[in-house]
């Protein structure tokens, strides 16, 4: 018996009214996908003034739908949720405080991701479980470095089903959707539901860029077999990894994949060609660095060009994922050097920005992405690791000790390239791993399609 799999989203329609980019600075991009119409701007009151009624936002999210259904999904049901502070519905109220009200449903307990329920742990730091001042639930931690990220069984005794609430950015080595897939390893174990609530793709659904994870680096950093971008949203890769087998699915035995339950809550009002600001939806910080749209951009376009280069993803304090610096050239050669990438669909300029321990201003260079269509994603992280080889010779990629290559390639995701990269520096063939990788991207992307939930 398959696991079995259900989508609530028929008998609430939507009602759409005009709506703003929110969070859009003067640096998101500028083209626009022709499907979109200009929406004009409007500002959300802070949360201590009353919010606008639910109908001035075009996307219902997961758990707007959930909440309009009566909560049908988790009705009579003792629940646990997996969430973190951009768990939140489409007026900002947190996904913890909507499912204590909800009618019919007890939540017994949390789960907590990379960086905890509030956001209150800093990356990559390891903490235990622990009780929730603000609501005195138990959060049990997927970050403790215990049960390889997976829910146990005791962790799970009397919960009916684990909710999942949590805000991907749709890049491959942010954390949340692994622990999401442990999460539903877990259950699926111990004879427990996955109800995956679904969120948007800040980048869209229609991105795919950079190369497909090796299987021999997945690991908490990535573990599904996707491109860098893979323009899915969460429920989608819920989807997908519940469909396929190990190594790229689920590691869980044949009697777990045959009880196995996974609901999920589709959103109302968003398809593929809506990036975050077209969604009318504020954006909540995800993690400390990545508290903008603008962050997500930068986190796909620079994020892995930051990798043990040489290059730092944000200029001291400021521009996280959108500024650029690197110790030894002058600002005006660091221009001179991007601009002759010539890489589609990105600009530069100098900025200013404050230097982390001395407070003074350090310059550097901002990206902003000034064609939407033509950008490629992930290209210029590529050409930066090239540009790497020449700025900081020898190459930085050859003196990397192992624990640091394998670093290098769990994120990145690909050792042909950190071969090439080791073994011919500054004369790396980038063009042709980029149209290697973009061919097989398209060869993905149709494959996938069966796990679209939207058009």
């Amino acid at each position: 018996m398959p696991v079995s799999f259900r989508l609530f989203s028929r008998g609430f329609p939507l009602l759409i009214s005009l709506c703003g980019l929110l969070g859009c600075s003067a640096s998101a991009p500028s083209s626009r996908p022709s499907a979109q119409a200009t929406l004009p701007s409007i500002t959300l009151p802070p949360p201590a003034t009353p919010v606008p009624p639910a109908e001035s936002f075009p996307v219902m999210l997961g758990i707007d739908v959930l909440e309009a259904q009566g909560f049908a999904a988790i009705r009579g049901k003792t629940i646990a949720l997996l969430t973190h502070p951009a768990g939140v519905n489409r007026q900002g109220v947190s996904t913890i405080d909507v499912l204590r009200r909800a009618p019919g449903v007890k939540l017994a307990a949390l789960f907590g991701v990379e960086h905890g329920i509030n956001g209150e742990f800093p990356a990559s730091q390891n903490y235990n479980d622990y009780v929730d001042k603000r609501t005195g639930l138990k959060v049990y931690s997927l970050y403790d470095g215990k049960n390889g990220g997976h829910p146990s069984k005791a962790q799970l005794k009397g919960i009916d089903a684990l909710v999942v609430d949590l805000q991907d950015i749709g890049s491959r080595s942010y954390t949340f959707a692994v622990r999401m897939k442990y999460a539903m390893e877990g259950c699926f174990e111990n004879g427990v539901e996955v109800i995956v609530l679904d969120r948007p793709n800040p980048l869209g659904g229609l991105k795919v860029s950079g190369p497909l994870l090796d299987v021999k680096y997945m690991s908490g950093v990535g573990a599904f077999r996707v491109p860098y971008v893979h323009g899915l949203t969460i429920g989608e890769l819920a989807r997908m990894v519940k469909d396929e087998l190990p190594p790229g699915g689920l590691a869980i035995s044949a009697a777990a994949r045959a009880r196995g339950r996974l609901t999920v809550i589709p959103m109302k009002g968003w398809h593929r060609a809506m990036r975050w600001p077209e969604t009318g939806l504020k954006f909540v910080g995800t993690s400390q660095l990545v508290q903008t749209y603008e962050a997500t951009v930068g986190y796909a376009m620079v994020g892995l060009g930051c990798e043990l280069s040489g290059f730092t993803h944000g200029i001291g304090k400021d521009f996280p994922f959108r500024g650029i610096a690197f110790k030894g050239p002058t600002v005006d050669v660091l221009e001179k050097e991007f601009n002759a990438l010539n890489v589609a669909g990105v600009k530069y300029r100098k900025v200013m920005g404050t230097n982390s321990t001395t407070g003074k201003p350090e310059p550097g260079l901002y990206v902003d992405v000034v064609n939407w269509d033509e950008w490629d994603p992930t290209e210029l992280s590529f050409r930066m690791m090239q540009l790497a080889c020449r700025l900081n010779p020898p190459n930085p990629f050859a003196r990397l000790s192992p624990n640091d290559l394998r670093r290098f390639n769990i994120h990145v995701g690909s050792e042909a390239w950190s071969t090439a990269l080791v073994r011919e520096g500054a004369r790396i063939n980038v063009n042709a791993f980029l149209k290697e990788w973009r061919e097989r991207d398209q060869i993905y992307q149709q494959q996938t399609r069966k796990f679209w939930l939207y058009q």
